[in-house]
């Protein structure tokens, strides 16, 4: 008798912790969800794009005052 009120209770305590857990997951994954969150790869890559663009841009200014130099010799 004892053994199965025990069952009972744990049955009884065992379905909201289940529905806490459900609950909780849920809460969780929509707070992520509205994070913005972004991969390490996806990090990664917009840092390759942006070292490149750097490095294209330093170029670039060094033409254009290779340019100044050139049209401020010519005068």
């Amino acid at each position: 008798m004892i053994e199965t009120l025990l069952q009972a209770i744990m049955q009884q305590v065992e379905q909201p912790k289940k529905d806490l857990e459900h609950n909780l997951r849920a809460l969780l994954n929509e707070a992520v969800a509205k994070m913005d969150l972004v991969s390490k790869e996806e990090i990664e890559r917009q840092r390759t794009a942006l070292n490149k663009a750097n490095y294209r841009l330093d170029e670039l200014l060094k033409q254009v005052e290779a340019l100044e130099e050139k049209i401020s010799n010519k005068k």
